[in-house]
């Protein structure tokens, strides 16, 4: 079956690029992207940016005006600052209520997607062999533990190609990762070439080798 075990590899990169990178930041990553689309949330968040543009500047404004010699501009500034702070944090909680919902979707697709998929396959699929091992190859422990748990005798079965995916995914990782940053820590530790001046000899010196020159 080369669908299902082109499935089960790709659950398992998922899985493991989703704990690499993280749930967190993974959703933090594609609510950014989504709020670039034309959608109900990306106008309240340009809607929001462009409130704290404005209160950033007039509480810049509020900060350089004096309440003591410019009492009446002053008042009026920090009326309007207040009226911005309070559309603020209303906005703000807006954004709020629809960041929670949206992880709350997200979470659950994410769980069906893979979390569902990584324990529901094994288990339907228990009985069916992934691969045939070639006859005499393996003793009959080996056998026996590759097919674990009810796989038929001498073929792989789907835990232990979930198992042997996710140890081959993970050691690549690692090995990308260690490539990574060893390529990072030599470009960093590399020294930098410096031209040095040449060192020009006194005026001094030279005359007095000339004459050592001359009476030699």
């Amino acid at each position: 079956m080369p669908s299902l075990l082109v499935i089960i590899f790709l659950v398992e990169v998922a899985v493991h690029i989703i704990n690499l990178v993280g749930a967190t930041a993974l959703n933090d990553l594609i609510w950014t992207a989504i709020n670039f689309l034309p959608v109900p949330t990306a106008k309240a968040a340009a809607e929001q940016r462009k409130t704290q543009a404005e209160y950033l500047k007039v509480r810049r404004e509020l900060n350089a005006t004096s309440s003591q010699d410019e009492f009446a501009k002053w008042a009026k500034i920090r009326r309007q600052h207040d009226k911005l702070l309070d559309q603020l944090e209303t906005q703000k909680k807006g954004l709020e209520a629809s960041r929670a919902g949206f992880d709350k979707y997200l979470s659950a697709l994410r769980f069906l997607v893979t979390r569902a998929p990584q324990y529901a396959l094994p288990f339907w699929y228990a009985k069916e062999p992934m691969l045939w091992l070639p006859a005499g190859w393996f003793p009959y422990y080996a056998e026996w533990i590759i097919s674990f748990p009810r796989g038929p005798m001498g073929s792989v079965s789907i835990a232990s190609w979930q198992l042997a995916c996710t140890t081959v995914i993970v050691l690549v990782s690692d090995m990308l990762r260690g490539l990574l940053g060893l390529v990072l820590s030599s470009r960093t530790a590399a020294p930098r070439k410096t031209k040095e001046a040449p060192v020009q000899a006194d005026k001094a010196t030279a005359g007095s080798e000339k004459e050592s020159k001359k009476k030699a």
